[in-house]
Formats: C-alpha cells, structure tokens, sequence
C-alpha cells in the first residue's frame, strides 16, 4: 500500500510539473494560434524586438570549448567591451531594422564605426542564406514554418550580408525570447584574421530581454570542409558566445546621432543597391577581406566619414558607393 501511495504521489507530482511548466516552443514546429492570439502574441513580438533600440555598454564574452576533432587545441577565452547606440532606422509594422553604432574613443573625442544591422520580417518567405565563400543565396522559408515567426537577417558593416535564421518569439519561465534555426555565417574577423582550419559556424542564436537590456547569446560549431575532398562538413570546436547589452548613456551618444543624421542618405542608397543585387541574381557573390568583411567594405566606410567631416557631398560619395558595388559584385547569379 505504501509503495502504491508513493507511486501516486509521483506521478500527481510530475503531472503538476507538466502543467505549471510551460514547454519551450521548437522552432520548427509549425505555430497553431487563433486570430485573437496572433494579433496580440504580433503586437508582443514588436515590443520586444523594438526594445532593443536604446544605447548600451555591451560586454562580447567568447569562448571555444569542446574539440570535436582530434589534436585540435581550444584558443584562449576573449572578452571585450564597448559602447553601442542602437537605433530603429525602419518600421513598417512587419518589418524593423535596427541600425547598431560602435562609439569608440573618448567622450571628448568620439569616434563612430558603423556597425552591425538586423533586420526582423514578420512571416518571411525568403531569406538570404550563407553559403560558404563568397556566396549567399535567397533561399525559401518553408511554408508551415512561417506563419507567426519572424526572420532576422544580419547584416555586415557595408550592409553587406553576414546571416539570417528565422525562430519565434515566446515567452518562457517569465523570459522573452527568440530562438533560431540552425544558421550558418562566415567567420567574424576574431577568427578570420588568424586564418583557422575551419572555414564558418552553424549554430543558434538566441535574443532575451532582460530588465537591463538584452542578451544576444550564440551556440555555435566551427565547421570546415572535409579534409578527403567529398565537400562533406566536419566539425571542430564548440564555441559559445554571450554578448550582453545594459542600458548606459554615459559616453558620448550624441557623437552617434550626428553620425547617422549626416550619414543615413548614403547608407539608405546603399542598403536599396544590396537588395537590388540580391533582387537580380538570387543572391550575393562578393570576395570577402578578413578585417572588414567584403574587399570594399573599407571604401565605403571611409566615404561615409568623408561624408560626416564634410570632405565629401553625400551625392558625390552615393555614386562612387554604387560603383564599388556593381564592380564588386557577381551578377552572374547569386
């Protein structure tokens, strides 16, 4: 009798977990919610994807960890920091850009680098998918995975490509949260610059709100080429990344809005000429450089502080930038 009471006790209790802890949402599941639910669960999404505009002191918390590949050796942990504005420069409802500036210097003497940019599609139907090299490639959402998901596309400092995923929002234990599918992005120039084995990262990204800011944390695998020759992909290292973003307006924010006020017209054209591309061939093909991403990458920086410095017209910049872009990149198919 009392093993029979034990028993009992057990299974009420694991019955009483399942129905007070909510399961997480897999991101390919398909998403099955009525019309009223849709509506608000939108409406929440926009909130937590436009709370991430704001300035931050952020932390980049990097780490190799586990080798999957035999004699490979885990580099050293690396930390560093930095003062990001982050700013909405595009929301049409379904859809939000938020435009990231790295204000680096002093308070007294700034200096602005035009950094990151992610885009958010509410139900998209394509995304711009990595490739390896030099390409990316417009490839389909699957149908039953887009209804009530939203895609972010990541986007270099040239407004070039880097990576896109697509994953829903939800909340969770009390946490707002987005999680990927498994994504696939060329290497950042931490590693691009030393030249490793493996040639990208396919991992997951994760978006959470917190009371402070947010968090953009990554479980990426470092992947290269099968050393036979077949184009297989091989794993070598885990890496885990946490980039931690706290509410702080302690430097010189205003350094970061004059930046983008007497820059946003070239870099408007500049985004419309990348999506033409894209528009035209499929996709992007362009040669990547270590430091700063594609071969012109560097160029069109410098025109925009030309711009900024008022070396330059931004008319006479936006042209020469377009140029760049025809030149540089494949137009004959993605």
């Amino acid at each position: 009798m009392l093993k029979l009471t034990k028993t009992v006790l057990a299974t009420g209790l694991a019955a009483m977990a399942l129905t007070t802890v909510p399961a997480p949402a897999l991101a390919d599941d398909p998403i099955v919610r009525s019309e009223a639910e849709d509506k608000a669960a939108f409406e929440a999404d926009r909130e937590a994807i436009l709370s991430m505009a704001g300035d931050y002191a952020v932390v980049f918390d990097m780490q190799e960890s586990t080798a999957w590949m035999e004699g490979y050796e885990p580099i050293d942990k690396k930390i560093s920091s930095g003062y990001e504005s982050v700013r909405v420069i595009e929301d049409t409802g379904d859809k939000i850009v938020l435009q990231h500036l790295l204000v680096t210097g002093t308070k007294d003497n700034p200096y602005v680098v035009k950094h990151w940019r992610q885009d958010w599609q509410y139900e998209p139907e394509q995304i711009l998918t990595f490739k390896g090299g030099d390409t990316w490639e417009l490839t389909d959402v699957p149908e039953a995975m887009r209804a009530g998901r939203w895609s972010q596309t990541v986007y270099q400092v040239d407004d070039s490509p880097r990576y896109a995923g697509w994953g829903q929002w939800e909340e969770t234990l009390g946490v707002k949260r987005w999680r990927s599918n498994w994504t696939t992005r060329p290497l950042a120039r931490r590693d691009a610059v030393r030249k490793p084995i493996y040639d990208r990262y396919i991992g997951i990204n994760r978006h959470q709100i917190t009371p402070d800011g947010w968090i953009h944390w990554q479980d990426n695998t470092k992947m290269m080429p099968a050393p036979d020759g077949s184009g297989e992909l091989v794993p070598v290292v885990q890496e885990y990344v946490l980039n931690t973003y706290e509410r702080y307006d302690g430097y010189n924010v205003a350094a970061a809005d004059e930046y983008w006020s007497k820059t946003q017209g070239y870099w408007d054209a500049i985004r419309s000429k990348w999506d033409e591309v894209a528009a035209e061939n499929g996709g992007i093909r362009i040669k990547q450089e270590p430091n700063v991403g594609t071969v012109i990458a560097g160029e069109l920086l410098k025109m925009a502080d030309t711009i900024k410095n008022g070396e330059m017209s931004p008319d006479e910049a936006t042209e020469k930038a377009l140029a760049l872009i025809d030149q540089g990149t494949s137009r004959s198919g993605g």
